[in-house]
């Protein structure tokens, strides 16, 4: 067999497994869109994910060109075994942004929220002429609403990623740097130094269910933090040090030892020459690292269902429990069945991991110009 024959056979063999490769990722991606990116909305992004009911007055629209005087239009819908009906669109000139609760707080009114009661009556099973004749019959300036908001949405989800984000990365960061610094600038080859590389890449070979596990142990059971922010976050801490260290510590040995050899040779202690000198030059590596920090607690799950919870409301602080977006995808697609908003989320999660990437790429290309 030729040589023109084997790179034939090689390149083709290449073309199999690139192609292969990025059509896995394209199918991925496309199947987690097709059956997810139709629940995308403003209010998905920004509503809770449990209903939440409450009492609403809402003042009536003078000559209202709907079938009803709060200039609403509505269309049936099931609920809990019932039909209800639901807010389809608003008139123009409707007074529904005026609407207030028990409290005398602002109530905002969405498209899509359920109309169980009108005044005192019931509104179960009722047709749309019912509805708007209930609504019509009511003499009175003010009509009071029982409105229940469906939720299905992941603002609680993201509020708890961004703070598991923030608190992760409050953790390892400076452990991960200090400990690339010593590495690179400070440890002599020897054991010392064997054993802590052994231990990195050991910690980046462990499943994260382990991780998981010592959390609950260790950070929610010993510690006495329970499910919470804090203990997720202080898990992802040690999940991300191999990532950290590893990303700093080759961005460090790319700097020319001519650099320190000249911050040594004009009388600036290692200290100085490493503060700025040093880690000026290697940023652009630490930015990368942090960057894909975040994609690794975007995209974790197991460690978390074990130490912060699957509870999806917003939290009051980092002591509290709650989902992040992998977390509650897991929950909804496991115990609920609900594969179109887990595919909904799991769009969300990729369109967040893309941007990252992106970014990652972008900054890192601008501080080298730099």
């Amino acid at each position: 067999m030729n040589r023109s024959i084997k790179d034939k056979i090689m390149y083709t063999f290449i073309g199999l497994a690139t192609a292969f490769t990025i059509g896995i990722l394209l199918w991925i991606i496309g199947f987690v869109f097709v059956n997810g990116f139709k629940y995308i909305n403003i209010d998905f992004l920004m509503s809770n994910y449990d209903s939440e009911t409450t009492y609403v007055s809402i003042p009536i629209t003078e000559n209202s060109q709907a079938d009803n005087k709060l200039g609403i239009n509505f269309k049936l819908e099931e609920y809990e075994g019932e039909n209800y009906p639901v807010v389809a669109s608003f008139n123009k000139g409707s007074n529904i942004k005026k609407a207030i609760n028990k409290k005398g707080e602002s109530h905002r009114i969405r498209k899509g929220d359920l109309f169980k009661k009108i005044g005192k009556k019931s509104t179960n099973n009722l047709s749309i002429n019912e509805v708007n004749n209930i609504i019509n019959n009511i003499e009175s300036d003010t009509i009071q609403v029982k409105v229940t908001n469906k939720g299905e949405g992941i603002f609680p989800m993201l509020v708890t990623t961004l703070f598991t984000i923030i608190l992760s990365l409050l953790v390892a960061c400076p452990i991960g740097i200090f400990a690339a610094i010593y590495l690179t600038e400070y440890a002599k080859a020897g054991r010392l130094v064997r054993l802590i590389r052994f231990a990195t890449e050991s910690l980046s070979g462990i499943p994260s269910i382990i991780f998981g596990l010592f959390g609950m142990l260790f950070f929610v059971i010993y510690l006495k933090l329970s499910y919470s922010i804090l203990a997720g976050a202080l898990t992802l801490s040690i999940i991300l040090l191999p990532v950290i260290i590893r990303q700093t510590e080759e961005s460090l040995k790319a700097i020319p030892n001519s650099y320190r050899e000249g911050s040594l040779g004009l009388g600036a202690t290692k200290l100085q020459t490493i503060r700025k000198v040093i880690l000026p030059n290697a940023i652009s590596g630490i930015v990368v690292a942090i960057i894909l920090s975040i994609g690794r607690i975007v995209g974790e799950s197991a460690a978390l269902l074990l130490t912060a919870g699957t509870v999806a409301r917003v939290p009051k602080n980092f002591f509290s429990s709650g989902a992040t977006l992998t977390v509650k995808a897991y929950a909804v697609a496991e115990e609920q069945g609900d594969i179109g908003m887990a595919c909904a989320i799991g769009t969300v999660i990729v369109i967040l991991i893309l941007v990252l990437n992106t970014l990652s790429k972008l900054i890192s290309k601008k501080l080298k110009k730099v």
